[in-house]
């Protein structure tokens, strides 16, 4: 019986027959030249807006509740800029885990460093807020380049897609750690390592809490607290853009203190602070697609149902 993890083995099967035809059109089309790929990835941004009428929606409800100061023609051309930059997302994420590493070199800006310096020098590991940018996966090679860094994720339902992530991420970085995996955070804390992690999503109401974001309550885990109380290491965020000039800007902000304070509440509504200061410098970088106010009151997605 062929190993599950041979390439020779399940994963030919039929049911990742697509899985393997998009990836292989992704690396192909990964070899073309960068604007190219810009190009290719807005225009596939602007097919995604016209045919993926559930995500369109889910994007119009959160630009609505998120942006009210924008009218709506304001408001619908943000929703078409997202999808524009999910799309070109899709190549970046390509760059990230195929594209030569040296032609980034030179591209990109890291501001805040001396925030980043003081946070090591405690020497109890730093645990680095991130948000899910459509600049995701390339913003890990592009910070790798600048200081080591490992990163909490959650795994893949397709086997096979996690396979080929996890073969992408590991070229920047150090480890990939699923979120489940606290012995592993302890460890990489106590070697005074730097964890990206990403708590912008919707969990559900367990092991999470009502807090604003964008001033709507969102369900908020309160994992970030404990994460923090594993090692007393200090956070903060990293915001990361592409810029006109198609070059990257990464920004690393203050470290977040007092945190945590003691109430679950107060720390969630801090976290989302900082994260809707990183978001706001350019919304439509933002992977809005997401519903990110699905647990509500009320019923779940009840802020996206349809009159």
């Amino acid at each position: 019986m062929a190993r599950k993890d041979h390439p020779t083995g399940p994963y030919w099967h039929p049911r990742y027959w697509l899985t393997w035809l998009g990836m292989g059109l992704l690396w192909l089309l990964n070899r073309l030249p960068y604007r190219a790929q810009l190009a290719l990835g807005r225009g596939f941004g602007h097919l995604l807006y016209r045919v993926a009428r559930s995500r369109r929606h889910v994007v119009q409800v959160n630009v609505r509740l998120c942006f009210p100061e924008l009218d709506a023609k304001a408001q619908q051309q943000l929703v078409r800029d997202i999808f524009a930059n999910n799309g070109i997302g899709a190549f970046e994420t390509a760059m990230a885990w195929w594209s030569p590493r040296d032609w980034f070199r030179g591209r990109t800006e890291l501001k805040g460093r001396e925030h980043l310096e003081a946070a090591l020098s405690q020497g109890k590991g730093v645990i680095l807020l991130g948000a899910h940018f459509s600049t995701l996966d390339l913003g890990g090679l592009l910070f790798s380049e600048f200081y080591p860094v490992d990163a909490m994720y959650r795994r893949h339902n397709n086997p096979l897609m996690e396979k080929i992530i996890t073969r992408g991420r590991n070229r920047y970085f150090g480890q990939a750690i699923e979120r489940s995996d606290i012995r592993s955070v302890i460890r990489a804390l106590r070697k005074n390592r730097i964890i990206w992690y990403a708590p912008d999503q919707d969990f559900g109401i367990k092991q999470s809490v009502y807090a604003p974001f964008f001033d709507i309550p969102a369900a908020t885990i309160t994992a970030t607290t404990r994460m923090v109380k594993l090692n007393d290491s200090p956070i903060l965020m990293l915001a990361q853009h592409r810029l006109p000039d198609n070059s990257y800007e990464l920004e690393l902000l203050p470290v977040i203190e007092p945190f945590p304070t003691g109430d679950d509440v107060a720390d969630a509504t801090r976290i989302n602070a900082e994260l809707e200061r990183a978001i706001r410098k350019d919304p439509a970088q933002y992977m809005w697609v997401h519903r990110r106010f699905k647990t509500h009151p009320k019923g779940k997605n009840y802020l996206y149902r349809t009159p």
